[in-house]
């Protein structure tokens, strides 16, 4: 990947000239966790403080976003997907905790297996791009089907929807325009599509209820202002960000049966 400072994004980003060279990849991820810490707070000690889990539905897109972007600059697609197979399986029971306070539920799974199944979506779909056989193309249709099926059947965290939001930033990264194409995206996929928890709102005298997920839009604020570079690059950091997840569910259970 290109360390050098991206400044031009006409058409990945509304901003002709991105700030200060764009924020690095792992600020974005930064970002991401911080949202997310903010939503498992409210979900667990501050439910009165629903400004928290509104900030909070802006951390899954920018994770979705970054496995696009992972997939893209990986050298070893196999590698990439087995290490987050291995902490979406390690997350799993911190995960139940966190939830369902059981160590065992099967109607919930962890984000990480939605980030998986959108990494298989997206490598299906550039396999099938590479080798356009009609033998190819059929067998990528069958496995984007299953994984579909996989998304929806297998109760993953944002379920079909979440599988597709990765999917859509991928393929949309070329597109001409690929910011308004994603703004579309999202607001279908958050607002439209998603069914969840709602507030009112009045616009020009019309009562409308908009979904929680709804703020998940606002996400592409820090994602047009990513200019294309991964920053400081170590096994430690690039291993603690996946090891947040578990255990800051952990910790968040823990202190919640001992109060």
């Amino acid at each position: 990947m290109n360390e050098n400072i991206k400044t031009k994004l006409p058409m990945n980003s509304p901003l002709v000239k991105i700030p200060f060279g764009g924020i690095t990849s792992n600020i974005l991820r930064t970002i991401a966790i911080i949202l997310m810490l903010s939503d498992h707070i409210w979900a667990t000690y501050m439910s009165f403080g629903n400004w928290m889990t509104y900030i909070g539905r802006m951390a899954f897109p920018i994770f979705a976003f970054q496995i696009a972007e992972g997939f893209v600059h990986t050298s070893n697609f196999k590698k990439y997907a087995i290490r987050l197979l291995g902490f979406a399986l390690i997350t799993e029971i911190p995960f139940n905790l966190f939830y369902s306070s059981r160590v065992f539920n099967p109607y919930h799974q962890n984000v990480l297996f939605t980030l998986l199944l959108g990494l298989l979506a997206i490598h299906v779909i550039d396999t099938a791009k590479k080798n356009r056989t009609a033998k190819n193309i059929a067998l990528s249709v069958l496995w984007l089907l299953l994984i579909c099926v996989a998304s929806t059947l297998g109760f993953v965290d944002y379920g079909f929807l979440g599988m597709i939001t990765v999917v859509m930033f991928y393929i949309l990264r070329d597109f001409p325009f690929a910011w308004l194409a994603q703004l579309v995206a999202m607001v279908l996929i958050n607002i439209i599509f998603f069914e969840g928890q709602v507030f009112p709102v009045e616009i020009l005298g019309k009562a409308f209820e908009i979904p929680y997920q709804g703020f998940a839009v606002f996400a592409l604020i820090p994602i047009w202002l990513y200019g294309g570079r991964k920053g400081i690059s170590s096994k430690t950091m690039q291993y603690g960000f996946y090891a947040f997840y578990p255990v800051h569910m952990l910790i968040l259970y823990l202190i919640k049966l001992a109060a």
